[in-house]
C-alpha cells in the first residue's frame, strides 16, 4: 500500500514541472490531473503552531519563521521514509540539502522571487521532498495562514485572497483537511475549524489537530474537544505540544521534543488515557494511512479522469492539427484547402445555417423601405415650391398648353432623391458581407493556426468586396438615372385633363393657375414618384444581389488563387507560419498528453501489483 503514496508523489512532481497545479492561466482551460489527486491540507490561522506541527512530523528545523505571514506559497511536502535523511527541491533535481537551515533560507528566496519582499502571496506551490529514516510515507501541503488583519505592506485584499487560495485546495472532495487550532483558543473562533466546517460540514475529511495543551491555564484542559464533545468530526482529535520558544531558539533536536512530547501525554493526568492516540508521530501515522486509504478509493475515479483527459487532449491535438509540411507543393495544396474551409464557412453565413446572412434581407425589407418612406417629398412637393419649379422651368417662354418643363424638373428633382436609399443599400450589404468575413475567418479552425495568411484572406476578400460594390453602385444608380432618363409616358396619358370655361386646354401661363391646378400638379407628380419608389424598391434589392451578393458567394477569392499560384515556396512558407500561441498550445498538450499516459501506465502497474 505504501506504494499508492510513492505514486501520487510522483504524479504531483510531474504536475508541478509542468505548471498542472489547479491554476492553470492559459487562454483555454486544459485538464488539471493535480486536483483529482488525493492531498493532506494544512490549514490554521496565524500563531496556531502550524509550522511547529509540520516540522514535528518531519523531525526537523526547516520551516521559515517570523511575525506576519511567513507561508506565502502553498508547499508541497512529500515525505519518503529512507535510511539516509536529505532534502530535495524539484526546482533544484540535482542539488541534495542535508543541512535543513539552507531548505528554510532556500524556500524563503523562492518564495521572494514571485512575491517579492512585499509579502503577496502566489498559488504556484513549492515542491519539497525530505527523505529520512524518522518520516512516514506522507504528503502535505502547507497553506498561508489564515489571517483578518494585513500587516505593513501588504494590500488589504490579501487577507480574502489567502482565504481563496486555502478554499481553494480544501473544497475539493479529494482533500483530507488537516484543521489546526492552539487549545489555548475558543475552539468556535477557530479559523481552520469554521472554514472546514464550511467545506466539510460532515467532519468526514477533517483532522482536528489541537497544539499548545502545554500553555493552557492551570485548571482548564482540552478534554472536551479531544474526546469529541466540543466539536465531535468523523476522526479523533489528535493532541500536539511543540516546542517552546524557548526550546527553539536553543535549536532544541526535534526528536528530543517529539521525546518529551510523549513524556508530556503519559505523565500528565488529564491526559494520560489519551497517551497512545496524542502527539506528532501518531498524527504522521495516521494521516499517512488514511492518505492511502483514501488514495485507495480514489483510484477508479482518477482512472476515470486520466482516460477522459487523454481523449479530449488527443481530440485537442487534432484539432489544433499536425505540423506543416516544407514541400512547396504540399504548402500550395494546404493554403487552397484552408482557402475553401473559409470560403464554406462565408457561404454557411450567407446561405444559413450560421448566423448573419438574415441581415441582408434586413437591409431589402426594413432599411430600404423605411428610406424611401422617409425621402421628403411633402416638402419638395409642397404648393410653395411647385409653383416656383413650374414659373422658372420655361424661363422667359411662357409653355403653351401645359407646364411640361416643369412636370418634369418636378419628376428629376423627385427621383434624384432615391439616389440615397439606393446607396445606402449598396454600403448596407456590403458593411455586412465584410462582417460576414471577419467572422468566417474567426471562425475557421483551421485557420487559427496561421495569423499571417488569416489576415492574406480577410484582406483579399474586402479588396473583392470592395469591387463588387463599386460594381453594384453603378449598376444601382443606373437604375434610378434611367427612371429619369425616360418617363412613362401612359401614365400621364391616362390622366383626366384640366379644361377651362372656354373648352381650351389648361392656361397658357403660370400665373393664370390656381392653387388647385398646382395642387393637381403635385398629386399628379406624387403619384408617379410613388409608381417609381414602387419599381425601385424592387429592382434596388435585385441589383445589390446580383452584383455583390451573388459575385461574393462565385468569386470572392478568385483574385487571390491567382496571386497564391504565382507565389514561391519561400512566399508560401511565410504564409503558413504559426501563431506562436497556438504553437505554445500544441507543446503544452503534447506534454500533459504524455503525463496522463505516464499517470496511467503507472497506476496500472500498481494496481497488477496489489
Amino acid at each position: 500500500m505504501e506504494s499508492l503514496i510513492g505514486l501520487v508523489n510522483r504524479i504531483q512532481r510531474a504536475c508541478t514541472v509542468l505548471g498542472d497545479y489547479g491554476d492553470d492561466t492559459g487562454a483555454v482551460s486544459l485538464p488539471t490531473l493535480w486536483e483529482s489527486l488525493p492531498s493532506v491540507a494544512v490549514v490554521g490561522g496565524q500563531s496556531s503552531g502550524k509550522s511547529s506541527v509540520l516540522e514535528s512530523i518531519v523531525g526537523r528545523d526547516f520551516l521559515p519563521r517570523g511575525s506576519g505571514i511567513v507561508t506565502r506559497r502553498p508547499l508541497v511536502l512529500q515525505l519518503h521514509k529512507a535510511e539516509s535523511e536529505y532534502a530535495e527541491f524539484l526546482h533544484l533535481p540535482k542539488q541534495r540539502f542535508t543541512d535543513f537551515s539552507m531548505v528554510r533560507k532556500e524556500i524563503q528566496d523562492e518564495t521572494d522571487k514571485l512575491t517579492g519582499k512585499s509579502k503577496q502571496i502566489s498559488p504556484v506551490p513549492i515542491h519539497l521532498s525530505i527523505y529520512s529514516p524518522n518520516v512516514v510515507n506522507l504528503t502535505l501541503i502547507d497553506l498561508p495562514g489564515l489571517t483578518k488583519v494585513a500587516v505593513e505592506g501588504q494590500p488589504e485584499n490579501v487577507v480574502k485572497d489567502i482565504e481563496n487560495m486555502v478554499r481553494s485546495y480544501v473544497e475539493k472532495p479529494n482533500c483530507i483537511i488537516l484543521a489546526i487550532t492552539p487549545a489555548n483558543q475558543d475552539i468556535a473562533t477557530s479559523d481552520a475549524i469554521k472554514l472546514s466546517r464550511e467545506v466539510d460540514p460532515t467532519g468526514q475529511r477533517t483532522f482536528g489537530v489541537l497544539t499548545k495543551l502545554d500553555l493552557m491555564d492551570k485548571g482548564t484542559n482540552a478534554l472536551d474537544v479531544l474526546e469529541g464533545r466540543a466539536y465531535p468530526l468523523q476522526h479523533p482529535w489528535v493532541g500536539i505540544v511543540n516546542r517552546s520558544q524557548a526550546d527553539i531558539n536553543k535549536n532544541v533536536d526535534m526528536i528530543a521534543a517529539r521525546r518529551q512530547e510523549r513524556e508530556f501525554f503519559v505523565t500528565n493526568p488529564e491526559y494520560r488515557h489519551l497517551a497512545g492516540r496524542m502527539g506528532s508521530e501518531y498524527l504522521a501515522k495516521l494521516l499517512s494511512k488514511d492518505l492511502e486509504s483514501v488514495i485507495n478509493a480514489r483510484i477508479p475515479g482518477i482512472m476515470s479522469l486520466i482516460n477522459r483527459s487523454i481523449d479530449e487532449l488527443e481530440a485537442e491535438l487534432d484539432h489544433l492539427g499536425r505540423p506543416v509540411a516544407i514541400d512547396a507543393g504540399a504548402q500550395l495544396y494546404t493554403i487552397l484547402e484552408l482557402c475553401r474551409a473559409f470560403d464554406q464557412v462565408f457561404k454557411e453565413h450567407l446561405n444559413g445555417g450560421r448566423p448573419g446572412g438574415d441581415k441582408i434581407y434586413g437591409v431589402f425589407d426594413y432599411q430600404l423601405p423605411s428610406a424611401l418612406r422617409k425621402l421628403p417629398f411633402d416638402r419638395y412637393l409642397s404648393l410653395q415650391n411647385i409653383r416656383k419649379v413650374v414659373s422658372e422651368a420655361d424661363g422667359y417662354q411662357p409653355h403653351l398648353i401645359a407646364p411640361e418643363h416643369g412636370y418634369r424638373q418636378l419628376i428629376d428633382g423627385a427621383i434624384n432623391y432615391f439616389r440615397g436609399p439606393a446607396e445606402a443599400s449598396v454600403d448596407a450589404v456590403h458593411f455586412i458581407l465584410k462582417e460576414l468575413v471577419r467572422k468566417a475567418v474567426r471562425e475557421t479552425q483551421e485557420l487559427r493556426r496561421f495569423p499571417t495568411l488569416q489576415a492574406e484572406i480577410a484582406s483579399a476578400a474586402y479588396d473583392a468586396l470592395e469591387r463588387f460594390r463599386e460594381d453594384s453602385k453603378k449598376t444601382t444608380l443606373r437604375l434610378v438615372d434611367m427612371e429619369s432618363s425616360y418617363l412613362t409616358v401612359d401614365f400621364f396619358r391616362k390622366l383626366p385633363m384640366e379644361v377651362e370655361k372656354g373648352g381650351n386646354p389648361t392656361a397658357t401661363n403660370a400665373d393664370r393657375y390656381t392653387e388647385g391646378h398646382f395642387r393637381r400638379i403635385g398629386s399628379n407628380v406624387s403619384s408617379y414618384v410613388g409608381m417609381v419608389s414602387d419599381t425601385l424598391r424592387n429592382s434596388i434589392p435585385k441589383s445589390v444581389v446580383y452584383c455583390q451578393v451573388r459575385e461574393a458567394k462565385q468569386s470572392l477569392l478568385d483574385h487571390f488563387y491567382t496571386q497564391i499560384g504565382q507565389k514561391k515556396a519561400k512566399q508560401l512558407a511565410e504564409l503558413l507560419d504559426e501563431d506562436p500561441a497556438l504553437m505554445e498550445r500544441r507543446q503544452k498538450c503534447a506534454k500533459r498528453l504524455d503525463l496522463y499516459k505516464s499517470a496511467r501506465d503507472e497506476i496500472d502497474a500498481v494496481s497488477w501489483t496489489r
